[in-house]
């Protein structure tokens, strides 16, 4: 790049209009500046674990021994209605995949989520961690076109159950939430129920903002009011679940 000497004025004047300086037949002239860049986050109190950084392979039919008959079970809905009481906090302080409503996880989803994770983690400075069992719900099916009778059918998959709020994975080690987001949530979109990618830090503001707006709400005729009062004869039409969780996690 050539550079020509200018006057004062004409010097002042190219810094601060560059485009009628360059329409003038003038040249541009190199200037250095200072920028300050903010600090690179520290991740020297993150320890990753040295037996496994993905995550392990999870059977699709649960084990018996031998001589002994895989057991039919009813359907089991109470197992995805309600809260997850158990499973909802993170261990290890970083990200994770939550449930925002129940439903079950067939061995094919597991999948996705054990392969997906395995194609996107850099083994190297990331760790992925399971926070659900392999699957051992049963589901019958009788074959096609048989005719009713003859008891029940036999058994066909397995699954695994999830409440709300429930913590399906967990991924962490030295890496910010930006880079885990897109794949976590590109496998949240696609699990058999409503999911988020959370931090640490989102998932204690969104329960805080829940208990502020609980805790603030200026109207009486809350859905638990109602339900207890028997507004209109409401109690005739509800089931079992809204009694209990006040139609705040249906299944």
């Amino acid at each position: 790049m050539a550079l020509t000497l200018f006057p004062k004025h004409c010097l002042r004047t190219l810094s601060r209009t560059p485009i009628n300086a360059m329409s003038m037949g003038g040249t541009w002239i190199q200037k250095a500046e200072y920028k300050n860049f903010p600090k690179p986050p520290s991740y020297e109190h993150i320890t990753i674990p040295k037996e496994r950084q993905k995550l392990r392979f999870l059977e699709k039919v649960p084990q018996y021994p031998p001589g002994v008959r895989a057991p039919k079970m009813t359907r089991r809905i109470d197992l995805i209605q309600g809260e997850e009481e158990i499973q909802r906090d993170l261990l290890h302080g970083q990200y994770a995949i939550i449930a925002k409503r129940g439903g079950m996880l067939k061995w094919g989803h597991i999948e996705m989520i054990r392969m997906g994770i395995a194609r996107k983690i850099n083994t190297k400075k990331m760790f992925a961690v399971w926070r659900i069992d392999s699957p051992w719900l049963p589901r019958t099916k009788r074959g096609q076109g048989k005719r009713m009778g003859g008891g029940k059918g036999s058994i066909d998959h397995y699954v695994t159950p999830v409440r709300a709020e429930r913590i399906i994975i967990e991924v962490g080690g030295k890496c910010s939430f930006e880079e885990v987001y897109p794949f976590m949530k590109m496998i949240a979109e696609k699990l058999p129920f409503p999911a988020k990618v959370v931090s640490k830090e989102m998932l204690e503001a969104d329960r805080a903002e829940e208990e502020r707006l609980e805790r603030e709400n200026i109207n009486p005729f809350t859905f638990k009011y109602i339900i207890q009062n028997n507004m209109t004869g409401c109690q005739i039409w509800l089931k079992d679940v809204d009694r209990k969780y006040f139609g705040k996690y249906p299944a």
